[in-house]
Parts: structure tokens; sequence; C-alpha cells
């Protein structure tokens, strides 16, 4: 098999809402899109409850334009579906949307949620995507979209849940080069930044109202969030990096490959990923 170069892969990256690619992964979809790769987010649903003031179409019109704003900050494609936000059921349906969506985009890389998660969304979008990774190579499901030839490497998203099991990461990308890009491209989403999430926070009284103060506020509430997983996998830095550059790192998204789908070594892994 002819392994493909970093620069020349197509990744999508699939999550339940308009907001949860980004934050999981924009740095690493930022780097792969500046080195050439062709990298598209998907949100299965139209996050159109998502807010707590407005909602349904009205929402999820603005949601959709927000992606749209911050997908063109990272460099990637953006596909917003039409599922309503908090009612994500694994059905055939959906099933069906995600082979295509991989076929369609001849995906290397698959990610998503750990099936363990708070939201059912999540959760649900995991299994959709776990239970396409065999099927999109099967010619006779939606046998309107040609099946892959190669099975893709599907990973997961990190996140903090420990039960049934914690998050183990496979591979860890040095974000600190692209983490001013990766907060712009969050700033695009004002709905979810400034707005719901503070406010199901109960810090909405915490947001200020200029554009540079609201810019500072932001990187000051993510940036925990983002040093996480360079603070917690510093020994999986040094390993890929070496002592010299992991001692430099203050920003890294970590990700643990699925056991569906093709299963690469950890040198063709790490290779696939930006350095």
């Amino acid at each position: 098999m002819t392994v493909k170069s970093k620069f020349d892969l197509r990744v999508i990256m699939i999550g339940a809402h308009p907001d949860d690619c980004e934050l999981k992964a924009g740095a690493t979809a930022a780097l792969w899109a500046e080195r050439g790769a062709q990298v598209q987010f998907v949100s299965l649903t139209n996050g159109d409850a998502g807010h707590h003031i407005s909602g349904g179409g009205e929402l999820a019109r603005r949601r959709m334009a927000e992606a749209s704003r911050s997908a063109e900050i990272l460099g990637v494609d953006s596909l917003v579906l039409y599922y309503h936000d908090g009612e994500l059921q694994p059905t055939i349906d959906v099933r069906r949307d995600v082979i295509r969506a991989i076929r369609r985009w001849k995906a290397d890389l698959v990610f998503t949620h750990r099936p363990n998660d708070y939201h059912p969304d999540h959760r649900y979008a995991s299994q959709v995507v776990q239970d396409a990774a065999y099927l999109v190579l099967v010619p006779n499901v939606c046998a309107d979209v040609p099946p892959l030839e190669i099975n893709p490497v599907f990973m997961y998203f990190p996140d903090h849940f420990r039960k049934p099991v914690p998050f183990i990461p496979d591979v860890i990308v040095d974000a600190t080069a692209v983490m001013e890009k990766k907060v712009r491209s969050l700033d695009a989403m004002d709905s979810q930044m400034y707005e719901w999430l503070p406010w199901i926070d109960r810090q909405l009284d915490q947001v200020p109202k200029g554009k540079t103060e609201r810019l500072e506020y932001l990187k000051k509430f993510w940036s925990k969030h983002f040093r996480s997983s360079a603070n917690e996998f510093q020994d999986l830095l040094e390993t890929r990096y070496g002592k010299a550059r992991a001692a430099k790192v203050r920003y890294a998204e970590a990700f643990e490959l699925c056991e569906y789908g093709r299963q690469p070594t950890r040198e063709e892994l790490w290779n696939m990923f930006p350095d």
C-alpha cells in the first residue's frame, strides 16, 4: 500500500454540532490546511437548540453562517446537516448520510467523538461514525456513491470522561503556532462563545462588549482547556518531538485511534499528522 504524504491527505472531522470540530481539533486542521491537505468539518445537527434566547430555523441559519466563517479562517471546508440539535439518533438515515459524506470526501482519516460523553448528540454521532467504519467499503450500501477502496483511519477527539474507559491518546500535535488562528475561528462563532456557552456556565455577565475585549476574554476563558493536553500528555510530546521541543509546547491537541477502520503502525500514524 502506498502511504500518502501528509500534504496530500483528505481528512473529515464529524462532530455533533457546529463548534465541536473547531473546539476539539481546530488547530490540527489549520496545520493540515496550511500544508496542503484537504480538511472538511461536518456537523450532523444544525445547532438549532444551542441558545438561551433564539432557536429553530433562525438559530440554525446563524450557526451555519458562523461555521462557514470559522472554516474560512482555518482554511477548511464546512458542511452542516439538517438534524435537530438535541435530537440526534443513531438511525439508518443518519448512518447513510455519514457513509456518503466520508465517501464523497474520499477520506483518508475520519475523526469523531468518543462513545462515552455527557451529550447524547456526541454519543450518537460517535455511534453512527463507528457504524460506518466498515460499511464505507461495501458497494451495496449507499450504492449511489462509490465505495472507498481503502478503509480510512478512524480517530477520536479528546475528552476528560473516565468511565468506562479514559481517553488514551495515540498521537499528539504541537498546536502552539496556530493557536491564535484557532481562537479567531472560535471568535467567529459568537452565538456560542459569547452568548450560549457563557450563559450555560452562568458567566454571561463576564462577557465584555467590545470586539477586542471579547477576543481577549475568549483567549483567557479557553486558555486552560487548550493547554490541558500539553500538560497532561507531556510524555507523549517528548516521545514524538524530543524533550527540547516538547518543553516549548504551550498548546497541543491529542487524538486516540479507534479500533475500527484501518490500523496503521505508530510510525505511519504519526507521519500522517502535522509535525
